[in-house]
This record gives C-alpha cells, sequence and structure tokens, in this order.
C-alpha cells in the first residue's frame, strides 16, 4: 500500500526478510538512473550492512535488480563503479553513505523507499544526527519503514522524525527472550572465570559457540588463553580491520573455527546459522544487550544454550536488572561446576602448608604424636607469619611476582585491568 511502517519483532523472526522481499516486488519493474539509486536501506554496522546484502542477492537470484553496498574497510573505488552503473537498491552505513554524498559520487532525489534497520542500535552508537542529515536529501514524498527490535518511548520519539502516520507492527512483547533458549547461570570468581569457561566449553555437547566480552583487550587475552589450551578460536571486534572481520565472520559461519570471541558488535542482527551455545564471559551492563547476545542462538525455530558467568558485585547488579527485563529469573546451573573446583579449594591450603614445611626442611615423622603436636601448636601460634615472612622475619614476596599475568590465579585483579 506505500504506507509508512513502524515495526518491532523478537530477534531471530526474520525482519530482514520482511522488507527485503516486499522490496524486491515492488523495484522488479523500473530501472535505475547511474548515481541515483531507487531504495535505500541504512544499517549500523558493517556486518549488519553485509547480511542484508547477502540476503538480497540470495531472495532476489531470479529478478534483473542491481545492488551495491556502502561500507567502511573496503575500497572506494569499486563502490563508485557500481553507483555508476545505476543501483535499484543501496545498502549503507551512515558515516560511509555521506562520504559518498558528499564527493558527489551518489544523488538521493530519486529514492522511493527508506528502509532504517535497526533503529535502536543507530541511537546506541549516535547515528541519529547522521540518518536525520541522510532523510533531509530525500524526497519528501516516499515510504519508510523503521525497525528496531524494541520500541521504547524514545524510539517511539525518534520514529516520528521519520515515518508519518506509520502503520505499527509489533510482534511480541518487547525485550523478550525466545522460549527455545536454555538459559543457564554459573557463579564463580573473578580469577577464576577463564578457568570456569574452559571446562564448560569441554562439558558442554559444543556444536560451536559465541563468547562476548565487554571490552576489546578482554577479547584479545581471552583468545590467547584459549588458545594455550588447544581450543579453536577467533576474534570479532570494532578495531580489527574489515577484512579481517570478513575473514573471521567466513571462518566461523563456514564450521572451520567452532568458537568466535566477539564484543557488541556481533550482538545485533547476525544470523549465523546453527550456533548451539553463547557463553557471555562478561555480563552486559545494558539489560537489553543481554536479550540480543543469546538470540544469536535458538533462532529460526531451532534450539540453544545461553549461559552467563556471573563473578563481581557489580555482575548481580546487572544480572537483576536483566532478570527485571526479561520478566523471569534465570536458573543457576550448579551442575556445571567441576567438582575438581571444589577438591582445590579445599586441598590447596593443606598442599601450600606441605610445601612450606619441605622448604623449612621439616623431616619430623609425620606419625609421631609428639611431632604432630608440636606442629600443631607452631601452626597455630605463627601461621600468618610463616604466609607472610621467612625464617629470618623478612617479608615474604607475593606469590604471583615472576609469573604470567595471563596464568598466575593470584595476581591481583587491579593489575590484571591494568595490563
Amino acid at each position: 500500500m506505500g504506507r509508512d511502517i513502524l515495526g518491532s519483532a523478537q530477534t531471530g523472526t526474520g525482519k530482514t526478510a520482511s522488507f527485503t522481499l516486499p522490496l524486491i516486488d515492488i523495484l522488479d519493474s523500473g530501472r535505475a538512473k547511474a548515481r541515483m539509486p531507487r531504495s535505500l536501506i541504512l544499517a549500523p554496522t558493517r556486518e549488519l550492512a553485509a547480511q542484508v546484502s547477502e540476503s538480497f542477492e540470495t531472495f532476489s537470484t531470479n529478478h534483473n535488480l542491481s545492488m551495491a553496498l556502502l561500507i567502511g574497510g573496503t575500497s572506494f573505488a569499486d563502490q563508485e563503479a557500481a553507483l555508476d552503473k545505476g543501483v535499484d537498491v543501496l545498502i549503507a552505513t551512515p558515516g560511509r553513505l555521506l562520504d559518498h554524498f558528499e564527493r558527489g559520487k551518489v544523488l538521493l532525489q530519486d529514492v522511493k523507499i527508506l528502509v532504517i534497520d535497526e533503529a535502536d542500535r543507530m541511537l546506541d552508537m549516535g547515528f541519529i544526527p547522521d540518518i536525520e542529515r541522510i532523510v533531509s536529501y530525500l524526497p519528501v514524498m516516499r515510504q519508510t519503514l523503521f525497525f528496531s527490535a524494541t520500541l521504547s518511548d524514545e524510539i517511539h520519539k525518534i520514529g516520528s522524525k521519520f515515518v508519518m502516520n506509520p502503520k505499527i507492527v509489533e510482534i511480541d512483547r518487547p525485550s523478550t527472550t525466545a522460549n527455545t533458549i536454555t538459559q543457564r547461570l554459573v557463579r564463580t570468581q573473578s580469577r577464576k572465570k577463564r578457568e570456569m569457561l574452559r571446562d564448560l566449553l569441554r562439558a558442554e555437547q559444543l556444536q560451536n559457540a559465541v563468547i562476548f566480552c565487554n571490552r576489546k583487550r578482554d577479547i584479545s587475552t581471552l583468545l590467547s588463553s584459549l588458545k594455550r589450551h588447544d581450543f579453536s578460536a577467533v576474534a570479532l571486534h570494532g578495531d580489527m580491520t574489515q577484512s579481517a572481520r570478513l575473514e573471521a565472520l567466513d571462518q566461523f559461519k563456514s564450521g572451520e573455527i567452532p568458537i568466535l570471541i566477539a564484543s557488541d558488535v556481533a550482538a545485533r542482527g547476525l544470523d549465523i546459522p546453527l550456533v548451539s551455545h553463547v557463553f557471555n564471559f562478561d555480563i552486559p551492563s545494558n539489560a537489553e544487550d543481554y536479550v540480543h547476545r543469546i538470540g544469536r542462538t535458538g533462532r529460526a525455530g531451532r534450539t540453544g544454550v545461553a549461559i552467563t558467568l556471573v563473578a563481581t558485585d557489580d555482575d548481580e547488579k546487572y544480572l537483576a536488572a536483566i532478570e527485571t527485563l526479561i520478566g523471569q529469573k534465570i536458573p543457576e546451573d550448579t551442575a556445571s561446576l567441576p567438582a575438581r573446583q571444589d577438591a582445590q579449594n579445599t586441598e590447596a591450603p593443606s598442599e601450600k602448608s606441605a610445601k612450606r614445611g619441605r622448604k623449612r626442611g621439616d623431616n619430623a615423622d609425620a606419625s609421631s604424636p609428639k611431632s604432630a603436636e608440636n606442629s600443631n601448636s607452631r601452626k597455630t601460634r605463627s601461621s600468618s607469619q610463616d604466609q607472610n615472612t621467612n625464617k629470618y622475619g623478612e617479608k615474604r614476596p607475593p606469590a604471583w611476582i615472576g609469573t604470567s599475568f595471563q596464568d598466575c590465579d593470584e595476581v591481583p585483579a587491579f593489575l590484571r585491568r591494568s595490563v
């Protein structure tokens, strides 16, 4: 009917197809002019834009329609050559589109249909001013489709700038998680998180997995740690070049590498088939990001598992916000805690005492009642001194001195963060 649309649906339900298929049908008649695209699709990230282009190519196999993809990290010359031929569908990120517009390589006055995808992500990334500028170059008489994973009051307010008297299509309530996803919670300690993750990766019936971290530097640290323990993994974050990002995604999608360690750049809209597990190595500070992260599994009716590690008081605070948002408690999975963790916690003190005894040359017969009594009394009187000083009364250096920051569990947390 040509009416503007304000649409929202759960992640993984096919929003891309919902606008791509009608778009192909509408554009099937007519022809594009050089540098004057007939339709425009805006996406917040390179990966999302590339995914939309893949969907368009798949769906338009039997149609004679042209398409151009304008994203950062790729050649301007190739993109300009495609625009010069004329395109029916232009798929772009806001920044790269404005770059071409300012060079005079693309004209927008012939755009009949505008699609703004993942609008809530656009808002988070600060792209709304760029979109307002782009829309000012478009003809007033057009159809606009404004899609968002959630329709908050703020999104409604922003959407009103771009759509006129829209038809609102909202599937399911905002911020719900798919019932095809089994959610679990594992509590651990900050210094034990990497070890716990490795145990879970080994214990689960894992086909492949996406592991989310909050910070880019933590991705690199975790990647190195997993590789040292013979896991096949690859990283994906915003500081990587576009070619490296595409290569990482291709390796993961093809099954060549089963583990993808990613920032939230992979949390929105990416359709990676048959992801069996999602791990929140770091719990997201934004509750809605949790919904998008675990939405990488359990897509299109398939089942999946989402496991979140909780280690600090801040994690508990973020967890409470997530459970409030999704309207349910995430079950705590004590069965996933490896039994050897408890064994280590209980045996570690005695092992350390034995090692200290050997270093002091204490060869007394442990079976002797007198020796045992003297030993117990010495431990009672000076256990703290033995742990912190040597036999000359000099202060012992911390146990982590001279060890690898990444592997030693006793390195203070503030030093791990600074490194």
